[in-house]
């Protein structure tokens, strides 16, 4: 027998790492790497699909739906309140006649008369710069709150009796306030095109909306990139009373 020194080489074994198999295995440990990530990205869901990232759009569309449904039955309900207050109140003439007249000036009731309806919408899609101006910015293609601010004001400033914005009557508390591309108005959400409606005199509230700084330096962007700007006349017209409540919230200091 011979020993192992003596014996002829036999068939060489290939090594298990050669480079071709190290980069295999590689690839496929990048490829784990890939896989985990992603799944603690979308915690092993659709990323593009999933139902949790419309979850907050969704609140807020049935907020809006429920705040006007509570609008509605507020409504209601302070029309028997009324009712029956001015059945039993005892009250005089020369008071009702004053109840009403602040009511009117609160904005409670409806109000009517000759006025103007402002619509203000977003650029079209597709919208171009007009010859002269820069290529627009997104900000330069969407309405923003100062847009509507700057509308209302000019309204009051023009003497309206009453201003109405999409369906909901303004008072002296109304906010009118943007989140992105909605507006938000006493609990409810509202898109563009947006309707502001005023009751008074047709020639000064086209006076006030021209003489508007703010109201001029928006057309300049309906110039140049097409934002919407349209104002009907209406020989007369109604707003509904404000419905909804009229309690102040504040701030108050802890301890």
């Amino acid at each position: 027998m011979s020993n192992s020194a003596d014996s002829p080489p036999g068939p060489v074994r290939p090594s298990p790492w050669r480079p071709v198999r190290v980069l295999t295995a590689a690839v496929f440990a990048l490829a784990g790497l890939i896989f985990v990530t992603s799944f603690n990205t979308a915690k092993g869901t659709n990323i593009r699909t999933d139902a949790s990232l419309l979850r907050l759009s969704d609140l807020i569309e049935e907020r809006s739906h429920k705040n006007a449904t509570l609008e509605e039955s507020t409504a209601a309900l302070r029309e028997q309140v009324d009712a029956l207050a001015a059945r039993d109140d005892g009250s005089t003439r020369a008071e009702d006649e004053r109840l009403h007249a602040l009511e009117a000036a609160a904005g409670t009731t409806e109000t009517s008369g000759p006025g103007l309806t402002v619509t203000l919408n977003d650029a079209p899609p597709d919208a171009q710069a007009a010859p002269g101006y820069p290529e627009p910015q997104a900000n330069d293609l969407v309405i923003h709150q100062q847009d509507l601010q700057a509308v209302v004001n000019a309204l009051w400033k023009g003497g309206a009796k009453g201003i109405k914005v999409m369906d909901q009557r303004l008072i002296s508390t109304s906010a009118v306030r943007c989140v992105g591309n909605t507006l938000i108005l006493q609990g409810r959400v509202y898109s563009p095109p947006y309707k502001i409606t005023a009751v008074g005199d047709r020639e000064e509230l086209t006076r006030a909306l021209a003489d508007s700084p703010a109201i001029q330096n928006y057309q300049l962007y309906v110039k140049a990139y097409g934002l919407g700007w349209k104002v009907d006349e209406h020989g007369a017209v109604t707003l509904p009373g404000y419905s909804g409540t009229v309690d102040l919230h504040y701030a108050k200091p802890v301890g």
